[in-house]
């Protein structure tokens, strides 16, 4: 199966990149932009495409000030026939960032775009286009999809090192001319400030760049966005997602390690005695809606991130939130959860659109993995922060909500369940068993991990035993917090094959080098 690279590309590349106005990215541009700039607006922080479907998909940008958003869309990179699409006006409400929906595309083609900034005041003054390209979802079964995956950037204090070529992973996913990327959260961490320099083993220097908003945890909103814009200052990010198109979701980094609703934060932290997380949580989504287009948050910070992302007849990628709406981290050993690690509501969603789903396969985005240990460790308390326990007995606490989602599945006969996830800073593949299992009610799967793009490297945890975990593969190193600098950065690619159905797992490192192969078939409950 192969994707023939789509015309134009290296022409798209000049035209995201060459325009020295629109990506000249002074210091001035880590903090909100003022009014009075001389000149004409500029898009220094690129494009991005979100939500790609067969006939429509969100562009995003960001202005230095207020301007009208216009997007123009074109079959070539020549742009003699556009499309024009008139957009949102920027402002500082939106911390100068909008998205335009696109609707009425073709299905199965490269589409180009171009965004242009205009004066308010005079819509004949505009800034330098900055162009992208996407391509839109097919409309027939027998054209091949592929997506790549991982998540986890710039945490630990790792961040944009220019001297190992910035955040270089992206450029390798683009390798591949992937149909989307999946990024599985934490793209952000808020809670973690980035120095100039980090001390390696061998005694050298990881030299970052620096943003004042990157200088100390995000308390404020201004502080979240400038989280998000800080990923932007990098070169490949930039390219990437001028070139791919994403879908995000989001975990707990985008606010604090291992938060939950309702927590509350003592004395003895980086942050005020008795700051609420939920204050913090609204801030930061507010943030992710207008550093990323989404289609169910449209721009609302009240928007729900879970949704089913519809990739044509082979694909549905069903975007969990496994963060918002569950219960506290605790022993996790309780026999009755009814809200556990997904909220009552997320899981009759779930159940009920796996069940409509009509694609060959039906891949479950969970920002957290099943099987893996994750302990809480926060405050010293003996706590869990995903669903296992490390109990290798019946199901207990959020473990119950994930049995209860794989007995549906398996009674309703659902096929082609194949669970992706991040989080835990290795990349490994599972495979579930009832016969090695102690709940049983269930059919064997797969659930693959990926990550980190860009962060601290962690030893691959425990298995719990209930629902029958085998570790195939892991890549993961001995010691914690290793540098982006030695390695061990990872995503993952999914290959569809439109002629067989045949669905191919590729775990990558971050130059791209294939570590882990595995091919399923189409049509089956269980494998």
């Amino acid at each position: 199966m192969t994707h023939s690279p789509f015309p134009g590309r290296r022409s798209l590349l000049r035209g995201t990149l060459a325009a020295p106005a629109a990506l000249a990215l002074p210091t001035a541009l880590g903090t909100a932009p003022a009014f009075a700039l001389p000149g004409r607006p500029r898009a220094g922080w690129g494009v991005q495409a979100g939500d790609v479907t067969c006939d429509s998909g969100l562009v995003w940008v960001r202005s230095d000030r207020p301007a009208r958003m216009v997007v123009e869309t074109s079959a070539t990179d020549s742009f003699r026939t556009a499309r024009r699409w008139r957009g949102p006006l920027l402002g500082p409400d939106s911390d100068f960032t909008g998205t335009t929906r696109l609707h009425g595309l073709p299905a199965g083609e490269q589409v180009h775009y171009r965004v242009l900034l205009a004066d308010p005041d005079d819509p004949r003054r505009t800034g330098e286009p900055v162009t992208g390209t996407f391509r839109t979802a097919p409309a027939r079964r027998r054209q091949d999809v592929r997506f790549v995956w991982s998540g986890d950037l710039a945490g630990q204090g790792w961040g944009i090192n220019e001297s190992i070529g910035g955040y270089r992973i992206f450029d390798a996913m683009a390798k591949l001319d992937p149909d989307f990327f999946l990024c599985s959260g934490d793209n952000i961490y808020a809670d973690g400030a980035i120095a100039a320099t980090q001390t390696l083993p061998d005694g050298g220097l990881y030299r970052n760049v620096t943003t004042e908003e990157k200088a100390h945890v995000a308390v404020t909103l201004d502080d979240f966005r400038g989280n998000f814009r800080y990923n932007l200052l990098d070169q490949a990010l930039r390219r990437f997602n001028a070139q791919v198109p994403n879908v995000v979701q989001w975990d707990d980094h985008e606010v604090r390690n291992n938060w939950y609703p309702g927590e509350v934060i003592g004395s003895g932290t980086p942050y005020p005695a008795g700051t609420k997380l939920d204050d913090l949580a609204l801030r930061s989504r507010r943030a992710f809606s207008e550093y990323f287009p989404v289609s169910t948050i449209g721009g609302r910070p009240d928007g729900r991130i879970y949704r089913v992302h519809h990739h044509g007849p082979l694909l549905d990628v069903f975007v969990l939130d496994m963060r918002t709406y569950r219960n506290a981290n605790s022993p996790d050993d309780q026999t009755a959860d009814p809200q556990g690690i997904l909220g009552a509501e997320q899981l009759a969603w779930l159940k009920r659109e796996l069940s409509r789903s009509r694609t060959v396969w039906k891949v479950v985005a969970a920002d957290m993995p099943l099987g893996l240990v994750v302990p809480d460790g926060l405050e010293g308390k003996p706590h869990f922060e995903a669903v296992a326990q490390g109990d290798p007995g019946a199901p207990l606490g959020r473990e119950l909500q994930i049995a209860e989602l794989l007995r549906y599945i398996k009674h309703r006969r659902i096929t082609g369940t194949v669970w992706l996830t991040a989080d835990v800073h290795h990349t490994s593949a599972q495979h579930y068993d009832p016969s090695r299992a102690a709940f049983k009610d269930f059919e064997p799967f797969w659930e693959f991990v990926s990550g980190p793009l860009n962060a601290g490297a962690f030893p691959a945890g425990a298995l719990d035993a209930t629902f029958g975990p085998d570790r195939v593969f892991v890549k993961a190193p001995t010691a914690s917090n290793v540098s982006p600098a030695e390695g061990y950065q990872f995503f993952g690619e999914v290959d569809i094959d439109g002629s067989s159905g045949e669905l191919t797992v590729r775990l990558r490192e971050y130059d791209g080098t294939v570590l882990f192969t595995r091919t399923l078939q189409p049509g089956r409950v269980g494998q």
